[in-house]
């Protein structure tokens, strides 16, 4: 398997998007619960092995020209404008790969007034123009368990310059409690704080069993858990 990247094409205000949906809630991290709606970019450096949103990068199993467009930042932002959900989540895919264009578009949602979060994998570093316009980070490191080299998956220069940002968090998939050394040794090297942790799993019954296993490890660290709501509710349904 093979990750797209469509990153460095094409005009600034224009993305290469997967999908837009709405109506639904924000189903990890601190703002589980939430009403959200969602932006994802397509394209991805990683290619993990239990990634949820292969249709964004794996051009093995997916028809990629058929699973994005371009769309340009004023028609994400028209679409944003009509929905009333508070939050605006840009995900992927890794969204930072088009940062340049991903600037104009934070800018113009939280100048609707939205809460702007970006989901990142944590090997891009945000540029000082999108930092100083107060969105939140939630980053996500992969760890071994995703099957990625680690030379490629985990950029201690980009983890420490997150950890420096002021809104952000480190969110971590996790498959068992024993990939929890991985996420101490990380937060030891990096400075990393706010951690949470967070079961692998698409299935209700998986993510349930996941966390209660997660529980006693993570109290010990003083780590939180992350639910995976949206999971819980529809499980591995797109556009949820």
């Amino acid at each position: 398997m093979t990750a797209s990247s469509p990153v460095g094409t094409g005009p600034a205000r224009t993305l290469w998007i997967a999908e837009s949906f709405a109506g639904t809630i924000q189903g990890e991290g601190p703002s589980a619960g939430t009403p959200a709606m969602f932006i994802r970019t397509s394209g991805c450096n990683l290619a993990c092995a239990w990634c949820d949103t292969p249709y964004t990068w794996d051009g093995t199993r997916f028809d990629l020209p058929a699973e994005r467009a371009r769309r340009s930042v004023p028609e994400l932002t028209a679409w944003a404008a009509a929905r009333p959900e508070p939050l605006a989540v840009l995900t992927g895919g890794e969204p930072l790969m088009q940062q340049r264009a991903l600037v104009p578009l934070a800018r113009a949602l939280a100048g609707l007034g939205k809460r702007v979060e970006v989901e990142t994998n944590g090997t891009y570093a945000p540029t000082a123009d999108l930092t100083c316009l107060g969105v939140h980070f939630n980053v996500s490191p992969k760890l071994a368990s995703a099957g990625m080299p680690g030379e490629r998956a985990i950029r201690p220069d980009v983890l420490e310059a997150f950890a420096a940002t002021p809104s952000r968090v480190f969110k971590f998939v996790v498959g068992n409690p024993a990939d929890l050394d991985q996420v101490d040794a990380l937060v030891t090297r990096c400075g990393l704080t706010e951690v949470w942790v967070m079961p692998e799993g698409t299935t209700p019954g998986a993510v349930i069993d996941g966390m209660r296993t997660l529980v006693p490890a993570a109290v010990r660290r003083g780590y939180r858990i992350s639910p995976r709501l949206h999971v819980l509710l529809w499980g591995d349904e797109r556009g949820r």
